[in-house]
């Protein structure tokens, strides 16, 4: 039977039909832009102006987007990853040419590590300088998109207006097909301040392709599963963005398997739960009990450094890897390879896998954690565990936090109980600096209900306190956490154990709470046995606010070496 896909489009309202035949006068380029984005969906967007971009920023007064404008081209691109990863929208970041662009490159490269769907859109020199001519425009790269080909999903280039509304819908429709990811749209200065014609831009078709498993493969793995004596589960990051612990708690109580979740899993399994091994990875003994195994399925991991204990483990039994990077698959360990959102293809394993019994499982979960307590207990390490417990106890169980790169949050890593998914985020994905409070500020735009808890350390602050601005200019709910030992803490400690002394790892810094009271933020001042109740204090205030810890903190001993 023939199929008329034309049948399928919604018809013009009256009124949209108007629109189309009389444009208002004075659009340009830059506004097909926001037209564009307001017709996907897009309320928000990020960013900071820049000469080459004045056409989409004009065309953001005449639309009904938010713009929340931060002070530096990266920050803006991790408030953006935040408000990808806590909505599962795309969330767009306005940026103007060369310098600007460039300054966004390790956001992007964070949220590509951690699928966080980031709509990059930049400006580009006039069109007449493309193609790498040298002809000395400002801002000129001889070809600004490869510096970004190697990070982004995909790169769309414009050179005329008619270009634009496809573009960005390819972008969108990129940035949120499985794996989500970064991806990166750029459009000359001169198509964004021309003046165009065009109907205004109003139905916009994107819609994301779905991945699902091939259905031979998960019979396979069902059946390994179904006789699998001692199975086991690694959820990864890939639960969390696809939304699929409910499936995952399902599946691992039917098959009785026990399952540790990745640090970029945090919270996509219940940290009580009598089959949770937690998130114990850098443990020689939560890798042993991996490694013996007859049956390991890993969900949304490509297990790399941090999710392998830095590459020493070395699985005995099947491996089954679900997982939406088809360039993940196997690139690890050998496996039965599932190219499949992790939400679709654990929908279908439940449908197929036999229901098995284990009585000894959650037994031997507590052996397992039982042993990992004692070896911490041995390093006599309690003012690190107490900092994590109080932290817990004043977050709201359903408030998110994003902790920046530093000793107090490879503590959480491992030790934090973050008690729903897609609440606790870190940079742990490219492991650069400066992530936590810009973040955090993404995350309080995408929800203002709750309050947001931003840890960082002193070093990681210095990349963000410009920030301080954007949050009480916006008036936005996060509590920053700074934990201030006087340098980069872990390369302090890494530097010691390896050469004996350090070298650059010590910090001059500001008086962090005159700092932030200068900002208009109120601060305090804080010790570990008044953190739990100033925490507390200062997250349910409403407004910006700033806690400042003088601590020097320790980490727990590696097993990998």
């Amino acid at each position: 039977m023939s199929h008329d896909h034309h049948d399928e489009r919604p018809a013009l309202t009256a009124a949209q039909r108007a629109a189309a035949l009389n444009p208002p006068p004075g659009r340009t380029g830059g506004d097909l832009v926001v037209e564009t984005l307001q017709g996907l969906g897009a309320t928000t967007v990020f960013g900071l102006p820049g000469q080459h971009a004045l056409g989409m920023f004009d065309a953001l007064r005449r639309s009904s987007l938010g713009y929340i404008g931060l002070r530096v081209e990266n920050n803006a691109g991790f408030a953006a990853d935040a408000y990808g990863r806590i909505t599962g929208e795309a969330a767009p970041l306005l940026l103007s040419t060369g310098p600007g662009a460039l300054t966004s490159l390790a956001a992007l490269q964070e949220a590509a590590a951690a699928s966080a769907p980031v709509l990059a859109i930049s400006s580009q020199i006039p069109v007449a300088g493309l193609g790498g001519g040298r002809h000395g425009y400002l801002h000129e790269l001889r070809d600004q998109q490869a510096s970004f080909r190697d990070i982004v999903k995909s790169v769309h280039t414009v050179r005329a207006a008619s270009q634009i509304p496809s573009a960005i819908a390819a972008a969108w429709e990129s940035a949120l097909t499985a794996p989500h990811g970064p991806v990166w749209v750029e459009i000359p200065q001169d198509v964004l301040t021309a003046q165009t014609v065009l109907p205004v831009v109003t139905a916009m078709d994107a819609t994301p392709r779905d991945l699902h498993a091939r259905p031979e493969l998960i019979a396979a793995a069902a059946d390994l599963l179904s006789r699998a004596e001692r199975p086991a589960v690694i959820a990864g990051g890939g639960v969390v963005r696809s939304d699929a612990s409910g499936k995952l708690r399902a599946l691992a109580e039917r098959i009785k398997a026990p399952v540790v979740t990745t640090f970029g899993g945090k919270g996509a399994f219940p940290w009580e739960h009598p089959l949770s091994l937690q998130s114990w990875l850098e443990d020689r003994h939560t890798t042993d009990f991996l490694e013996d195994a007859d049956v390991l399925l890993v969900v949304g991991s490509g297990l790399g450094e941090l999710s392998s204990n830095y590459h020493t483990f070395a699985p005995r039994g099947r491996v089954i890897q679900i997982e939406a990077d088809a360039g993940k698959l196997e690139s690890n360990h050998p496996a039965l390879g599932i190219h499949a959102d992790a939400r679709d293809a654990l929908a279908d394993l439940l449908e197929e896998v036999v229901p098995r019994e284990d009585p000894a499982a959650a037994e031997r979960v507590a052996k397992v954690l039982g042993r990992v307590r004692d070896r911490i207990a041995a390093q006599e390490l309690t003012l690190e565990q107490d900092i994590v417990a109080a932290v817990r106890s004043a977050l709201p169980d359903r408030s998110p936090s994003f902790w920046d790169m530093t000793i107090l949050a490879y503590w959480a890593w491992s030790a934090f109980d973050a008690r729903h998914p897609n609440t606790m985020h870190s940079a742990q994905g490219a492991g650069g600096l400066g992530y936590g409070f810009p973040a955090a500020i993404g995350a309080a735009v995408a929800d203002p209900t709750r309050p947001v808890l931003a840890v960082s350390g002193d070093g990681g602050a210095m990349y963000s306190l410009a920030e301080l601005a954007t949050a009480r200019q916006h008036d936005l709910p996060v509590t920053w956490l700074i934990v201030d030992d006087g340098g980069y803490g872990i390369l302090r400690e890494y530097m010691s154990d390896a050469f004996g002394e350090t070298t650059g790892t010590e910090l001059a810094r500001p008086d962090f709470v005159a700092l932030a009271e200068s900002f208009g933020v109120p601060a305090v001042r804080t010790s570990p046995e008044a953190l739990a109740a100033d925490l507390a204090a200062s997250l349910a205030r409403t407004g910006p606010s700033v806690v400042v810890l003088p601590a020097l903190l320790r980490m727990f001993e590696p097993t990998h070496l």
